[in-house]
């Protein structure tokens, strides 16, 4: 069954227990998530597809036995694919109660089995989101603007709505951070939305790839599933993740020869800086020179890779850094 956006408030009174969502909008993501679960009463709990399907005979195992959870049971599926259909078809089959599973998914094309999967289902409910248009954005950031009873030209509207790439959730964490900005001022420039829209970016990108290499799997998973990475973040993460791991790499190289961690990054070139150095740390103990060597191999095939597959780019990508974070010398 499809059901489109514009119709998400009927989400609650249609009797579906599995929903696939899919597209590049996060903004749409956690409303159509909020209305399917709005009068659930229950746990709910969230895997990463990868994560689930590993641990696919335990997940239904536990499933199965009403003694493990309560009563009524929300699973979240991140990152879904046509890896999840066999899954999904065997948990219908099984005809199990209580229980919602909804997929949330990246852009899926027509050639897609889940996708068609749930289209036709008349047990599935299948919602597309599609970014939204600047005129919407504007209309968004505007009202919530007044609410706060800010005042802000034109010029900054577009330039928040510009920043946020067709999605309505980017748009908000945006106002939140100019608001949180203003305290008790109500007025804002253009100058000051710059500063804010761009201040700390690339912070997440840093913190991700920092607990990847640290192998912290479980902030890693935390990180990617917090934050809305775009398909154009995919490169930035990449060349983060390759000159920290070409940073560690000479860093264990120089431990190999000067037991004096301490040193070695008090001396590192370009300078480290002090909120960065426990990081370092524990990735030199999650790390040896072979290893990190092949990742630097990896990480550059994984580049080659992204290209090509466009589409399907944060999967690649997600798996590639969570694989790294699992991984063991």
């Amino acid at each position: 069954m499809i059901i489109k956006f514009f119709e998400k408030e009927k989400i609650g009174k249609i009797d579906l227990d599995f929903y696939l969502v899919y597209g590049d909008n996060e903004g749409q993501k956690k409303e159509v998530l909020e209305n399917i679960l709005k009068d659930f009463k229950g746990l709910t709990q969230k895997y990463d597809e990868k994560e689930l399907l590993e641990n696919k005979n335990e997940f239904l195992s536990s499933l199965l036995n009403q003694s493990f959870f309560e009563d009524n049971k929300a699973f979240i599926i991140f990152r879904s694919t046509d890896k999840s259909l066999e899954f999904i078809e065997e948990i219908l089959e099984k005809k199990i109660t209580d229980t919602k599973i909804i997929l949330l998914s990246e852009r899926l094309d027509k050639k897609s089995k889940i996708r068609n999967f749930f289209e036709k289902g008349k047990k599935t409910g299948c919602v597309p989101v599609y970014p939204d248009d600047n005129n919407a954005l504007s209309k968004i950031a505007t009202s919530r603007f007044k609410e706060n009873q800010i005042s802000v030209s034109r010029e900054c509207i577009d330039m928040i709505v510009q920043k946020s790439s067709g999605d309505r959730n980017n748009l908000k964490n945006e106002i939140d951070k100019i608001i949180s900005y203003l305290d008790k001022n109500k007025i804002i420039k253009i100058d000051e939305i710059y500063k804010i829209v761009n201040l700390s970016e690339n912070y997440s990108v840093s913190e991700l790839v920092d607990n990847c290499l640290s192998k912290n799997l479980n902030r890693t998973i935390k990180i990617l599933n917090e934050n809305n990475y775009s398909t154009e973040d995919c490169i930035l993460i990449i060349r983060t993740l390759i000159l920290k791991s070409k940073r560690l790499s000479k860093i264990l190289k120089d431990y190999e020869n000067n037991k004096n961690l301490d040193k070695i990054i008090s001396a590192y070139k370009p300078p480290i800086f002090w909120k960065d150095k426990d990081a370092v740390k524990m990735q030199v103990k999650a790390w040896n020179s072979i290893k990190i060597d092949n990742l630097v191999f990896k990480i550059n095939d994984l580049e080659l890779l992204i290209k090509k597959n466009s589409s399907r780019s944060l999967n690649i990508l997600y798996d590639f850094l969570i694989d790294t974070a699992k991984a063991k010398i």
